[in-house]
């Protein structure tokens, strides 16, 4: 597995990134969690203008190997999808932290997140 982990994102236990720019974060899943999955086939994102509360379940992404729930690292209002991820999902195993990006919240609060360092130990010891 690749240790490929940007130090200027935040990340969560389940394996996403947050990339935060203003009140509108980026969001995807880390390149550790497309190894594990696998080829990366199909990826059900939240609706543009749906609502996503911070570790719930708000989407799900399947591989050759299984289906894997997507928890929303924060809560508020999506803005948008990635829409070439929807037509070719491969590009979340290909490139995680920039074309593979999955959605956008405008989120009020970013909550306290993992930084780079305490997600390569998370990895290291799962």
């Amino acid at each position: 597995m690749s240790t490929n982990i940007p130090q200027d994102l935040g990340y969560t236990a389940e394996h996403e990134w947050v990339r935060t720019d203003t009140d509108v974060v980026t969001v995807g899943v880390t390149a550790f969690a497309a190894e594990s999955l696998g080829d990366v086939v199909f990826v059900e994102l939240p609706e543009v203008g749906s609502k996503v509360t911070a570790g719930e379940v708000c989407g799900e992404i399947e591989s050759t190997k299984s289906v894997s729930e997507l928890y929303s690292p924060v809560s508020g209002e999506v803005t948008e999808l990635n829409e070439s991820v929807v037509d070719a999902p491969e590009t979340v195993n290909s490139d995680p932290y920039e074309a593979g990006w999955l959605f956008r919240v405008r989120s009020e609060a970013v909550p306290e997140l993992l930084d780079a360092d305490a997600y390569a130990a998370l990895i290291q010891e799962g």
